[in-house]
C-alpha cells in the first residue's frame, strides 16, 4: 500500500505529497469551479493518470525490444459534465505512433490502453475515446 498525503493549504489548494518519495505537487480548483486555476485540478490528475499508466504500462511491455519511442505521447483531453452531478464525462486519448512502431507493437499498445488499472478503475459511464494517430517520417 502506497500513502498520498494530502494537506489543504487554504484558497481551494492543496498540497499533495508521495509518502515513499517525499515528492510533491500542489493543486488548484479549476476555474470553472472557482478556483485560480494556478496548479493542475483534481480531475486533470485522473486525465493525466490514464495517460501517463498507459505509457508506463507499454514501456514495461516493450522494454527489451530496443524499440524507438522518439515521438510517442499521449495527449489527453478531458470533458467535465454536471448533470446529474459535477463529474468527467468523456476522456478522449489522442495517442501519437511512431513509424517504428509495427502492426504488432500497435497491437499490445491497444490491449494495454483498454487493460492499464486506471482504465480499470473508472466508471463505465466515463466515456474513453481512443484516437490513433500515426506520425509521419
Amino acid at each position: 500500500m502506497v500513502d498520498i498525503v494530502v494537506e489543504y493549504i487554504g484558497d481551494l489548494k492543496c498540497r499533495v505529497t508521495h509518502k515513499p518519495s517525499g515528492n510533491f505537487f500542489y493543486t488548484d480548483a479549476p476555474l470553472d469551479n472557482n478556483g485560480k486555476a494556478e496548479f493542475i485540478s483534481p480531475t486533470d490528475l485522473l486525465a493525466a493518470s490514464i495517460g501517463s499508466c498507459i505509457s508506463t504500462i507499454f514501456a514495461i511491455k516493450i522494454q527489451n525490444e530496443n524499440i524507438d519511442f522518439n515521438g510517442f505521447k499521449i495527449i489527453v483531453s478531458k470533458d467535465m459534465i454536471n448533470e446529474p452531478f459535477r463529474r468527467v464525462n468523456k476522456l478522449i486519448l489522442n495517442i501519437y505512433i511512431p513509424k517504428s512502431f509495427d502492426e504488432r507493437l500497435v497491437k499490445i499498445l491497444e490491449n494495454v490502453v483498454k487493460s492499464c488499472p486506471v482504465t480499470r478503475s473508472l466508471l463505465p459511464e466515463i466515456t474513453i475515446v481512443k484516437n490513433y494517430i500515426y506520425l509521419e517520417n
